[in-house]
């Protein structure tokens, strides 16, 4: 199997669409792991039993920066190497060609 190079795109483009993949992944990982207060039974006085007793944000920041790395990474060789053209979409979503 021999893959050809065929697309390229500007830094500018591939910046925007890491930055877009962050956002998405971000908020997917936000509430892995996270404990309302009124489940830890320390609540703040002044905030919501529902809010998180313990963010952990810093954590949460680095596992996005990884994750978005990696499908960024995929979707950069996907793109590269057109392993999936406009073509094989509309043959999967049932489109005419």
């Amino acid at each position: 199997m021999r893959f050809e190079t065929v697309a390229t795109m500007s830094l500018a483009t591939s910046i925007a669409i890491y930055f877009i993949i962050w956002w998405v992944v971000l908020f997917a990982v936000l509430p892995w792991g996270v404990r309302s207060q009124d489940e830890q039974g320390t609540i703040t006085p002044g905030s919501d039993p529902g809010a998180p007793a313990i963010p952990n944000l810093k954590r949460k920041l680095i596992w996005t920066t990884i994750v978005a790395a990696a499908v960024f990474a995929m979707w950069h060789i996907v793109y590269t190497y057109r392993l999936i053209a406009l073509d094989d979409l509309a043959a999967l979503l049932g489109l005419p060609r």
